[in-house]
């Protein structure tokens, strides 16, 4: 890949990253319910997600699923879902610290690493706008004349830095605000409003037309 391709390739990447989507709210919330210990599960465990996707992009499988209407709309409605269900736990953990005596609330019990990597895969991958997205992004910037293999390692590695700097960044903030959350006492806003997003972000997934 010449360096100006990529270039260009490497910034327009950085501008959809930088955009909220799941995969950032999902590191957010993560880092505000459990800290640093959750950050780099949740990042990897998208950077996964995507390995696979761009893997099966190169080997031309990709755009073939993406063409399938049966493939994306099951995809559709199985990662809207999951980002519901999601958004209803945080409901359901906010009513429960809602209902305890004032000052008996406690901290959210730290998840796995392998649970905190499982959940941002799925989310990741359950979303398929990701795939069609990718599948119409990278061969843009495809040399035919070039080793393939090398292009889509260089542009695999390049959104792998993206997102683990972007996503990071994100991750700090929140878990510095996570800290202030827990000694104003606030948490059960900050879960309803994690709740309300990601129900919204499913709803809207569940309604959105194939690209």
């Amino acid at each position: 890949m010449e360096l100006h391709a990529w270039a260009i390739f490497a910034s327009a990447y950085l501008a959809t990253t930088i955009s909220p989507g799941p995969n950032v709210l999902l590191v957010i919330r993560n880092s505000l319910l459990f800290g640093a210990h959750a950050r780099l599960p949740t990042i990897l465990g998208n950077l996964t997600s995507q390995l696979v996707i761009v893997v099966l992009i190169a080997l031309g499988v990709g755009s073939l699923i993406a063409a399938f209407p049966p493939f994306f709309t099951v995809m559709k409605f199985l990662g809207a879902g999951y980002l519901i269900w999601l958004g209803l736990k945080q409901f359901a953990s906010a009513r429960a610290s809602a209902g305890a005596p004032e000052g008996a609330a406690k901290a959210p019990a730290l998840r796995s690493k392998r649970a905190l990597f499982a959940e941002a895969f799925v989310v990741s991958s359950g979303n398929p706008k990701t795939l069609v997205f990718l599948s119409a992004f990278l061969p843009q910037f495809v040399d035919h004349q070039a080793p393939l293999a090398a292009q889509f390692a260089t542009m695999y590695l390049t959104i792998a830095t993206t997102v683990l700097i972007v996503h990071w960044i994100y991750a700090q903030s929140a878990s510095r605000l996570g800290e202030r959350v827990q000694i104003l006492g606030i948490g059960r806003i900050v879960k309803r409003l994690g709740g309300t997003l990601f129900v919204g972000i499913g709803i809207k997934l569940a309604m959105s037309e194939r690209p």
